[in-house]
Order: C-alpha cells, then sequence, then structure tokens
C-alpha cells in the first residue's frame, strides 16, 4: 500500500513538473539558455534584428557567408570602402512608450480572456519603458555595431587596417543623435578590438549628410509635417485588414471592439518586438498575434516607410542627393589618385557613415533599388505579398550599405552589398560593374540632383 502511494506522488510529481516545464516554455519572461524567436519575428519591420535578415549569424555572431557575395576576378584588389550603416538596436521613443503603457493599462485593467500567457501579462510583466529612453540605444545595439565592424575586417582585410588606421585613412562620420553617435563609437570599439590596436580615431559628427531630411526645407513641408503626405497610411488603418486585426484582438482579450484601437494593436506589436530586439525574449505579448495578423502589421509600417521615405513622394529620394554627391565624390577622388598612380597609396581607404533608417531608405530609393512594379497602396495588400519592398529586409538595426571599388587589370570596378548581400544596380547586369558604367548609369542625378534646388519650396 504504502509503495503504490509513494508511486502515486511520483506519477503526480512528475506530471506537475511537466506541467510547469511547458508552461515556462509558453511564457518567455523567464530566463533560458536559449533564444526562443518568435513566429513573427521576420514581420517586424525597422523594429526588427538584423539576424532574421541574415541568419547563419544566430549561430556565429561573427562569420562571413562568401556565397552571399560576388566578387570580380582574383586578379582585382580592394581599394576603397564606404560603409553607410543604420544605428543598432534601440529602445521605442517616447510616443510610442506612451502608446505602449495605455495598451499595457488597459489588458491589466480590462482583459479577461482565455490566452495563454495572459495571466503572467498582467501579474508578473512589468512596464519597465520609461520615458527617458527615448529612442537611446541598447547594450543588443553597441554590440550589433562591435560585431559588425569585426566582420567586415574579415570581408575587407586589406583596407581594415591598423596601418590604415594609424595613417588616418579610415574615417568615422556620425548624426549627432546619442544612439548613432554611441553606435559609432561602439563599432570603433569592436575595430579596434579586431584589430588589436590602440590606434586612435576620431569621430566627426555630420548632420548635413546623416540627417539631410530634418534640412530639406521641401521635404519637412511636404511631407514630414503633412497629414495628407501619409494619406493612403492613414486609409490602411482604417480599412478591412487592420479591423480584422482589432476585432481578433478584443475578441482575445474578451474586452469591447470600441477598446482597440490601430495604436492598441500596433502597440501590442511593438511590444513584442522590442522585447525580442532588446532581451532577446520570445514574450507574452507575441501571443496576441497570429501570422496574418503580423503581416497586416508589417504593411501597415512599410506602407509608411515607402510613402514618407520611399517611392511614395519624389521628395523623399531626392532629399538625399547631398549623401549621393558624397558618395560619388569620393569614389571619384579614389578613382583619380589610382589613374594618377596605379601603385598608390589612398588617401581615404575607409569611410564609415552612421545614421538612420531615414538616412539609408531614400538613398536606396534615389538609386532606384527595391522597387515593385506596382506601388505600395491601402487597397492592395491582397496581391502585395511578394513585393520587393520590406522594410525589415532593408533597413533593420544596424543595416548596412557596402559600397567597394576594385583595380582590376581592365579598370576601376564598382561591388555594392546591402546587409552584407551583393546587389546589383539597376539597369546594369554586372554585379560588379566598371565604375565608368556606374557614373552613366546615374549620370543624371550626377549632372543635376543640386540639393539647394531640390529642397528648395516653390513659391
Amino acid at each position: 500500500m504504502a509503495k503504490q502511494v509513494v508511486t502515486t506522488v511520483c506519477f503526480v510529481l512528475f506530471h506537475c513538473i511537466i506541467s510547469y516545464w511547458a508552461f515556462m516554455s509558453s511564457c518567455s519572461i523567464h530566463s533560458s539558455t536559449k533564444i526562443i524567436i518568435p513566429d513573427i519575428a521576420r514581420y517586424f519591420g525597422t523594429k526588427g534584428r538584423y539576424e532574421e535578415v541574415n541568419a547563419y549569424l544566430i549561430d556565429d555572431i561573427l562569420a562571413i557567408n562568401n556565397s552571399l557575395v560576388t566578387l570580380p576576378s582574383s586578379k582585382c584588389s580592394e581599394i576603397h570602402l564606404t560603409v553607410i550603416i543604420r544605428h543598432g538596436t534601440r529602445y521605442p521613443t517616447i510616443k510610442n512608450i506612451q502608446k505602449m503603457r495605455e495598451f499595457h493599462d488597459l489588458v491589466v485593467r480590462e482583459a479577461t480572456g482565455n490566452l495563454n500567457c495572459l495571466s503572467e501579462i498582467k501579474s508578473q510583466w512589468k512596464m519597465w519603458y520609461t520615458d527617458d529612453m527615448d529612442g537611446r540605444l541598447v547594450d543588443q545595439g553597441r554590440e550589433d555595431h562591435r560585431h559588425l565592424a569585426q566582420r567586415l575586417i574579415k570581408w575587407f582585410p586589406s583596407l581594415l587596417t591598423e596601418e590604415n588606421v594609424r595613417q588616418g585613412r579610415v574615417k568615422l562620420i556620425t548624426s549627432s543623435k546619442h544612439r548613432c553617435v554611441n553606435s559609432t563609437i561602439a563599432f570603433r570599439e569592436g575595430l579596434m578590438k579586431g584589430l588589436r590596436s590602440e590606434a586612435k580615431l576620431e569621430l566627426a559628427v555630420n548632420d548635413a549628410l546623416m540627417r539631410y531630411f530634418d534640412q530639406c526645407e521641401r521635404f519637412v513641408k511636404e511631407v514630414e509635417n503633412n497629414k495628407s503626405a501619409l494619406e493612403e497610411v492613414k486609409r490602411f488603418h482604417e480599412g478591412p485588414e487592420m479591423k480584422r486585426v482589432m476585432e481578433k484582438m478584443a475578441d482575445r482579450l474578451e474586452v469591447p471592439y470600441a477598446s482597440i484601437t490601430d495604436d492598441s494593436v500596433e502597440a501590442g506589436f511593438f511590444l513584442c518586438a522590442y522585447e525580442f530586439a532588446i532581451q532577446k525574449l520570445n514574450s507574452p505579448w507575441c501571443q496576441l498575434f497570429d501570422e496574418v495578423d503580423a503581416q497586416v502589421m508589417e504593411y501597415a509600417g512599410d506602407l509608411k516607410q515607402y510613402w514618407k521615405r520611399s517611392y511614395g513622394h519624389e521628395i523623399n529620394s531626392k532629399s538625399s542627393c547631398i549623401l549621393f554627391h558624397d558618395l560619388f565624390h569620393r569614389l571619384d577622388q579614389v578613382v583619380a589618385e589610382i589613374t594618377k598612380n596605379s601603385d598608390a597609396i589612398v588617401s581615404e581607404a575607409v569611410t564609415v557613415q552612421v545614421g538612420h533608417a531615414e538616412t539609408l531608405l531614400p538613398l536606396l530609393t534615389l538609386l532606384d533599388l527595391f522597387k515593385d512594379d506596382i506601388p505600395l497602396s491601402s487597397t492592395n495588400f491582397a496581391t502585395q505579398h511578394n513585393r520587393i519592398f520590406r522594410s525589415g529586409n532593408i533597413v533593420p538595426y544596424a543595416a548596412n550599405l557596402l559600397v567597394v571599388l576594385y583595380k582590376c587589370p581592365e579598370g576601376i570596378r564598382m561591388g555594392v552589398r546591402l546587409n552584407e548581400k551583393s546587389l546589383t544596380l539597376p539597369g546594369l547586369t554586372d554585379p560588379v560593374p566598371m565604375y565608368e558604367d556606374v557614373k552613366t548609369r546615374y549620370s543624371t542625378l550626377l549632372k543635376g540632383c543640386d540639393q539647394e534646388t531640390v529642397c528648395k519650396i516653390n513659391s
């Protein structure tokens, strides 16, 4: 009899342990040695991790994948690299923190649904985001840039050298925003660690280049401060797809439909995204969304980027003329030095420029990259599942545009990579074309695209 009691107790205890383990696995507020990636992580857009773009980095953050890069002939050698990088992982802005706080309060106060982990959100999850965080770089954001610097040393060992650093042939330029300055400092730390160098490398703040959008008067008036410029975004938020996400959210939480707004679902989606990007947690907030919901939320974010920073309005891309000309002026100088003396050591081997998603996206648009045949609109979500324009693939945290010049027997060639993957420029068939062919392709912009003219408000 005693043996039977012991057996029964052990059986019950075993099942309690299994049940507790299953509960803990489904609610990842608790610490775990293995990072569980949310099923919807690939839909986080500009709030997404760099690792979702390059999954091989999950296993080895310092790995490089040569299969993703097209190189010119082995007779060619690298002579210059320009890197334009988005800052690393950051905290939410005050505006989003306030939305997140309001949604959290609503869930705690009113939600009564039977969702897994809802009780955990209500009793254990604390609203730890505070207004003073306001877009500041997080520790993970510093790691993003340290690791990128160390990978770039592997990609370009002949350019990112201690000698080039010591001789002043490596330049660091940043936006004045704290998240960019701190990202640049972290990049420098990764570079110095990778080179095992103690050389001094100063950074320069240049908002005219890295925050050109703030200084383009026409963009500020016609897009940034003009609500009608984002009319398509507003219509989508009021449309059937977003309405369905809101209704499903209300059903899950068992709250009145009127309690859930487009800001509510956006706040919940951001909570899931930020918890994962910042703390590597598969948060219980993620369980409020299924894959269809996440696709709708991703499209809402892409639509905003499209109309505010990309192909939606011509001034979006034209506002980056100053950065475009800065890049080609530098490349021309390198080419001139090599043309004058083929054995010359170029005066600027590497230029690193750190800015924002808003810095990169208009420039990529100006170069005609990631352009869909049919523009993104409020009514074509259903037909845009295979769209090229996906902000999470283009400008996740630490997104980077790499422009490389190669000295080859036949002349100077140019390679372009986005997020460490080769790109073929539109209108050109060679993935590493002759530099002169690139200039011919963009000759209209090189001859025009004057910043002062395009940003001037027409009377």
